[in-house]
């Protein structure tokens, strides 16, 4: 295991120095959080690539495919389907926006007043996310060094704070650009022929395995729907992914970039989904699906290799911890404590202490951090966590925000009613139904959904100097952001 240990550690003494060389270059607001806006498209879709592509496409999507399949390949598939309907239908007036948070963006098509209310359950979401991707990394740390889960959470929630902290955007978005290549060679390059050929090769595994693991569909109708509902619409709105989408340099980067990325994704689900098949013929009788890909690595990759995919493992969760942590604290200061410091009368203004927005932003990505790690040490079960979150995303913030990017009668009070509304049945459905049913988010968008239309229908249009406002934005004549450093292109 010295090879592979080695492999490891200059990986992630690799991580932090590229968080040591972010922190030399953000140096205002703009660099620190979107990367000065200024993505190039190779950068661009490799980030995007690697935030959505974490610890759950991974071993989660490998532990889909030991438990049924092909079929398994669907959880991810939906991601990317997701990520590619917003990149073609959204991320161009998205980009244009110049904003910095989803709730920015719904202040600005609704007049205001909606922030605070959304970006307390943009903040829930964003941060079971960090706590559900730091947990991971006891999984991973324990094949590796044989660690406890507690050391492990540690080791790697640290490792991620540490170089998210010091560079913001420009050191995940350098990190997650290394993290791509790494699993594009760990999983897709190497673990997936590998595997296929330890198996016997498709036809062997044909033989050895009983026809539905090669049914389409055999995961079952009814949770390919539920895995578009929850990820391919968690795609469109969730922060971690817009704050993404605001680091394109132009449209073009922001919608081609990302179709790139979102096809990337549709091609890592079935590698993960054929993987697990084939750890299937492997492994029968393993006890938990989750389990396929440590095993597989551990028992049937040469070493070195085994290194390298265990680095493209701990790649796939760090870009979505770094991401989901950064996305965290942007809301946490800018949506959340921002808006409670004015209201409290207590804002800098240019005549008075400037206010320093990137020392400011560090702090809470520190913060932030930390709570993650508290919180990922104590909690147990990640899955309930996880559909808590995106239960309330999607419940409470779908309906508000393509609202507000498609129809033009929506109107702030419609929008405070479909968050409140959307996200309060969805807390009282899981409580009725229990968290890991599928009829909260169901009946939960459906009330959203209801209430946005009834309120803004029932309430005065919003005002047309604030659509005015907004098309002018939409059409990238932002009046509100002069970026201080030259629009150099990267990647």
């Amino acid at each position: 295991m010295a090879v592979d240990y080695a492999v490891i550690v200059v990986y992630l003494a690799g991580m932090l120095a590229m968080g040591w060389w972010g922190m030399r270059r953000a140096k205002s607001k703009s660099e620190f959080l979107v990367a000065g806006r200024r993505l190039g498209p190779w950068m661009y879709s490799g980030t995007m690539a690697a935030i959505v592509l974490g610890g759950a496409s991974t071993i989660g999507g490998v532990g889909l495919g030991y438990k049924h399949g092909l079929s398994g390949a669907w959880m991810v598939f939906t991601i990317g389907l997701g990520l590619l309907a917003l990149s073609v239908f959204f991320s161009a007036r998205i980009a244009r926006l110049k904003v910095y948070t989803v709730s920015e963006m719904l202040d600005l098509r609704y007049g205001g007043r909606a922030g605070v209310i959304s970006g307390i359950v943009m903040w829930a979401y964003t941060l079971m996310l960090a706590v559900t991707s730091t947990i991971a990394y006891a999984t991973i740390f324990d094949v590796l060094f044989d660690l406890n889960r507690t050391v492990s959470i540690i080791l790697g929630g640290a490792i991620v704070v540490a170089y998210s902290t010091l560079g913001g955007m420009w050191s995940i978005t350098l990190t997650d650009m290394v993290q791509f290549v790494v699993k594009t060679v760990g999983v897709l390059l190497l673990l997936l022929p590998i595997a296929v050929v330890k198996a016997g090769g498709f036809s062997e595994m044909r033989a050895q395995l009983p026809d539905e693991y090669f049914a389409p569909f055999g995961i079952g109708g009814e949770t390919i729907f539920t895995y578009v509902l929850i990820y391919t619409f968690g795609m469109l709105i969730g922060q971690d992914i817009w704050q993404r989408v605001f680091t394109a340099r132009g449209d073009k980067v922001a919608r081609w970039g990302g179709t790139v990325a979102g096809t990337y994704c549709l091609v890592y689900a079935l590698a993960g989904a054929v993987i697990g098949t084939a750890a299937k013929v492997l492994y029968p009788n393993l006890g938990s699906a989750d389990d396929a890909f440590a095993t597989i690595v551990k028992d049937e990759l040469p070493m070195g290799v085994r290194g390298l995919v265990l680095a493209a493992a701990l790649a796939a969760v760090m870009s979505t911890s770094s991401g989901a942590l950064i996305a965290c604290a942007t809301v946490a200061n800018n949506d959340i404590w921002s808006r409670l410091r004015r209201a409290g009368g207590r804002g800098g203004g240019a005549d008075g202490a400037e206010h320093d927005e990137v020392k400011g932003n560090r702090l809470f990505i520190l913060i932030m951090g930390i709570g993650v790690i508290v919180i990922a040490i104590a909690l147990n079960d990640v899955v309930e966590a996880l559909t808590v979150a995106y239960n309330l995303l999607v419940g409470g913030l779908l309906v508000p925000i393509l609202g507000g990017l498609l129809w033009k009668r929506g109107t702030v009070y419609g929008a405070l009613a479909g968050v409140i509304v959307g996200g309060l049945a969805v807390v009282g459905l899981m409580a009725t139904y229990g968290i890991l049913a599928n009829e909260p988010v169901y009946y939960g968008l459906l009330s959203s959904l209801a209430a946005y239309l009834i309120v803004s229908l029932a309430t005065r249009p919003t005002d047309e100097a604030v659509l005015a406002a907004w098309r002018r934005r939409l059409a990238g004549e932002a009046d509100d952001e002069t970026p201080s450093e030259p629009a150099v292109p990267v990647g």
